[in-house]
């Protein structure tokens, strides 16, 4: 029984951040143009975390795009500016971004 609580408590632990952050990403309106695991109009952010696995600065990198926008590195479609999101909610966003598998 010990075990069963143990595994269920981990599992939500570990599944509560992931949803939070999709929930904050669908809230601030990324999934208009981003999937998890599928190409629309940018890249999906499995894309995005495999691109930026390893580097050290990529939670900094990640957090500036999403608050400045960019362009030319996905292609020619840039990525507007997200005036929307503050610092603290765009490093919660790329850190999430760069966990995912």
């Amino acid at each position: 029984m010990k075990q069963i609580l143990l595994a269920l408590l981990t599992t939500v632990a570990v599944a509560t951040p992931a949803l939070a952050n999709l929930a904050l990403a669908t809230s601030k309106n990324c999934m208009a143009c981003h999937a998890v695991d599928k190409k629309l109009v940018g890249p999906s952010y499995k894309d995005v975390a495999a691109k930026y696995a390893g580097q050290k600065d990529a939670v900094d990198k990640l957090a500036v795009k999403i608050m400045k926008g960019g362009s030319g590195v996905w292609g020619p479609v840039p990525m507007p500016a997200n005036t929307q999101v503050n610092e603290a909610e765009a490093r919660q966003l790329a850190a999430w971004v760069l966990s995912l598998k």
